[in-house]
């Protein structure tokens, strides 16, 4: 792809044309549920809690970047990982849409007037017990980022060019409950994206750019 197949604007119209909102199963059929097809019954069995993402495009010239935090050490669930700002769906949370939006300006101070949402990926069914809707924006430039140290260690950007290459998508293994699970990865520097955030990650370049 041209460098140009990564702006902003590219990304908001494959987001715009993708529809998924209209498929509440397509959660099977993308990203690391592929690599670990028999965890599906188990998901199905869960009790999950409703959480919401932001998938952030920042708006650059040169090419769109993603923005990326690494959660503190002190976290109870997923403490020390490289994420998506979000978080658990409030009972007054109309929509996911909210949700992220909310949970961003919590976690980052991202004021949402600097955040065009432009649609959604597939459920990502957490092993650690949430549905997360990921919702994707395209972010202006201008905004400013004061992290939240309760919950937030870093926040940094990744070019999407970087991400949406599938030659930077390893695929791992661990063991989990007595069995190997596999699972993606994407090193970038001394970051190592890679769980629940290069899963998503993995389900945008199959929905909107394989």
């Amino acid at each position: 792809m041209s460098a140009m197949s990564f702006s902003a604007a590219d990304f908001r119209h494959r987001a715009l044309s993708d529809g998924v909102q209209s498929n509440a199963d397509a959660w099977r059929e993308h990203g690391d549920i592929l690599l670990n097809p028999g965890v599906v019954p188990y998901l199905e069995g869960l009790t999950l809690r409703d959480a919401a993402v932001l998938v952030p495009v920042v708006d650059d010239p040169d090419g769109a970047k993603v923005i990326l935090t690494q959660r503190t050490a002190k976290l109870r669930k997923h403490s020390g990982q490289i994420a998506f700002p979000g978080g658990g769906m409030d009972p007054e949370d109309r929509t996911p849409e909210v949700a992220a939006l909310r949970e961003t300006e919590e976690e980052i101070g991202l004021d949402r007037g600097f955040v065009e949402p432009v649609g959604r990926l597939p459920y990502y069914m957490a092993m650690s017990g949430f549905r997360i809707t990921p919702v994707l924006a395209v972010v202006r430039r201008g905004f400013s980022i004061v992290p939240n140290p309760d919950e937030v260690d870093a926040v940094f950007e990744v070019p999407l060019s970087f991400l949406m290459n599938p030659d930077n998508h390893i695929v791992g293994s661990s063991v989990w409950q007595g069995r190997e699970r596999h699972y993606y990865r994407m090193p970038y520097g001394e970051r190592n994206i890679w769980g629940i955030t290069a899963g998503i990650l993995r389900t945008l370049y199959e929905r909107l750019y394989a």
